[in-house]
């Protein structure tokens, strides 16, 4: 089984480690961050791993809270401590308090885990002013094609000098994620009977054992049944109070649920974007998988490969500095629906559909970018298109959706 070196993300380590000494390293089950965690401590000469799920490695910690004082140094660097899944630690919060506030100047901590690590950010966090968090996704195609463009050149034009890829090579990329998605096992592994076993258990240890803990939900097999569902929703917004209705349980259910979802990097969701839109849609969210070839309407998986794609690199570009990013949709009372629309600071700069044969540009995009005055990008998933359509003092990049989305800076 071929292993690909994820460069990118630990240049990113490399850069947030520089600035704080504390470092979350967070995202789906699965994805590969014990082993990019392990990569990283190579480079350090005195370094120790812990993993909560080991039995010995549990003992350390109660027994000696600061044993990594015990690593055998080499030199005089400052040593790296990862420690994986330590959220599974009950006392895991005010753990990483004490030991930062101890020891911040004297070590580097690397704190590797899923989705408890988000939950925490967001609320009141005895950790705030702590650490510094990124995100590891599944392999997108931006990760693993050969060139990607510089940020500031693509921020000042979307739409012009992206074709800088091999185009036959970054199909055969775009065609292998299609099938088995971007997980690292089954995308390396690349048979279709391998990533029919791996989803299957993965979705089981997620809702079975994963969320299960996480809520002590009792009718858990109902969570189940919701995922299922999901893979047929995918391309519009979700309605709660339709599903609510479809599996005979309370709204304020299947929002706790969906939640939970997007905690366990089973999901994310977008939001509507309403700023000079007239009518618009402002509450329905849009959700999207990570492990995509759970969907079977063509059109609907590739709109989804599209938006992991773009909300990588959002999440990349906030983690690196580079702005506040968000990935957004438009829709209007009238139906007029764009894909996709990207902010920076809460200002819009770039609009994107995706099409799966339609190689014209859609009313509603035309209408929109009039109303917004950004760029704007078709993306089709067929080959050999490129043209510019000119629309009032706009244009709109029409082209191949791994041409223009294997050059999104990282």
């Amino acid at each position: 089984m071929q292993f690909i070196k994820r460069q990118s993300y630990t240049n990113l380590w490399n850069e947030l480690s520089e600035e704080k000494k504390m470092v979350f390293l967070a995202g789906p089950r699965q994805v590969g961050k014990t082993t990019i965690a392990k990569e990283i401590a190579k480079k350090y000469k005195n370094s120790i791993y812990f993993n909560w799920d080991i039995i010995s490695d549990q003992q350390k910690i109660i027994k000696n809270p600061t044993f990594f004082e015990q690593i055998n140094r080499i030199d005089k660097s400052i040593p790296l401590v990862v420690l994986d899944e330590i959220h599974k630690y009950k006392k895991w919060k005010n753990y990483l308090k004490g030991i930062y506030d101890e020891f911040y100047s004297d070590y580097s901590f690397l704190i590797s885990g899923s989705g408890r690590l988000d939950i925490y950010q967001k609320g009141g966090d005895s950790l705030a002013g702590r650490y510094l968090m990124f995100h590891l996704f599944p392999f997108t195609i931006s990760e693993l094609s050969h060139t990607n463009r510089n940020f500031s050149d693509f921020i000042k034009n979307p739409i012009n000098d992206f074709d800088i890829n091999h185009k036959k090579s970054t199909r055969n990329i775009w065609d292998n994620l299609a099938q088995f998605s971007g997980f690292p096992d089954p995308f390396t592994r690349a048979t279709k009977t391998f990533w029919t076993k791996w989803s299957r258990n993965y979705n089981k240890q997620i809702i079975y054992e994963d969320i299960r803990n996480l809520s002590n939900i009792k009718n858990i097999n109902d969570v189940g049944l919701l995922f299922s569902l999901l893979p047929s929703k995918i391309g519009s917004p979700i309605s709660i109070n339709n599903i609510a209705n479809d599996l005979q349980v309370a709204f304020d259910t299947v929002k706790n649920w969906l939640n939970l979802f997007d905690i366990s990097y089973l999901t994310f969701r977008i939001l509507p974007w309403t700023r000079k839109i007239n009518r618009a849609i402002t509450k329905e969210k849009k959700l999207y998988l990570f492990n995509y070839p759970l969907i079977q309407d063509i059109g609907a998986k590739f709109e989804n490969m599209v938006s992991l794609e773009l909300y990588r690199a959002i999440n990349n570009w906030n983690e690196k500095g580079y702005g506040n990013f968000d990935l957004h949709y438009i829709k209007n009372k009238e139906q007029e629906e764009v894909d996709f629309l990207i902010s920076n600071n809460n200002l819009p700069i770039l609009i994107i559909e995706a099409k799966n044969s339609d190689v014209q540009p859609t009313k509603a995009l035309i209408n929109f970018q009039n109303n917004l005055n950004v760029p704007a990008v078709q993306l089709v998933n067929q080959e050999n298109i490129y043209k510019i359509n000119k629309n009032k003092a706009n244009k709109i990049l029409i082209t191949t959706a791994h041409y223009w989305l294997s050059s999104l800076p990282f």
